[in-house]
């Protein structure tokens, strides 16, 4: 029962409607499923104080209300968004988690600079479109599970720390005790270090992309 979520947008200039503001098994973020005026039904990541019976389009000549997606360089400096595209027609791929929200900064030629919940200020090319508003479910973050029983009905199972294991079986195996000496970092099951070591490539072709890192 996969909720299919719209994250092009791309039926442009045909008013919907919102029918219903839903619970999503498969994201931290509720849903809102609209009805276009031709009939045609389709779910979007519903924003931060949208309500049914509200009406929201897509396209170049829409209003800077909430719900509503167009490109960066129609949207004012300053403007809350989220579901951003990378790529122009591609479909929104950042910030699109509950409560979520990036803030567009500023132009610089034929890119927008756009500062991203992790604090990252990014260049997005002006045409890639981006949806009005801050995402739904702010709560999500503070919600405690409770019981072991809770996770093992979304389906994830025991995990057994690498600290309670053999030698032969995790580097953080053995020792007699609760020894610390034998865990100096934290590392993977295969060695790789777990805290502070970047992953990310030397010479990532994105990286002229990105203005200032988040840390």
């Amino acid at each position: 029962m996969y909720r299919i979520i719209d994250y092009r947008r791309e039926k442009v200039n045909i008013p919907a409607r919102v029918e219903t503001i839903e619970y999503d098994p498969n994201r931290s973020t509720w849903i809102a499923r609209l009805c276009y005026r031709d009939g045609e039904r389709r779910y979007i990541l519903a924003p931060l104080g949208i309500r049914v019976g509200n009406t929201v389009m897509s396209g170049d000549n829409v209003e800077i209300n909430l719900g509503n997606t167009l490109p960066l360089r129609l949207i004012p400096m300053g403007s809350l968004i989220h579901n951003i595209e990378l790529k122009p027609g591609k479909g929104g791929q950042l910030v699109r988690g509950a409560g979520g929200v990036a803030q567009l900064m500023g132009g610089q030629g034929n890119y927008f600079q756009v500062k991203l919940p992790s604090g990252e200020v990014r260049l997005i090319y002006k045409d890639c479109r981006a949806t009005i508003g801050q995402l739904s479910n702010l709560d999500h973050q503070n919600i405690s599970i409770g019981k072991a029983g809770r996770k093992r009905k979304m389906g994830i199972r025991p995990t057994v720390r690498g600290v309670a294991m053999n030698p032969v079986d995790h580097p953080h195996g053995g020792g007699e005790g609760k020894a610390p000496q034998g865990n100096p970092h934290p590392v993977s099951p295969w060695g790789q270090l777990a805290k502070g070591y970047k992953t990310r490539k030397k010479k990532k072709s994105s990286d002229r992309f990105i203005v200032k890192r988040r840390k």
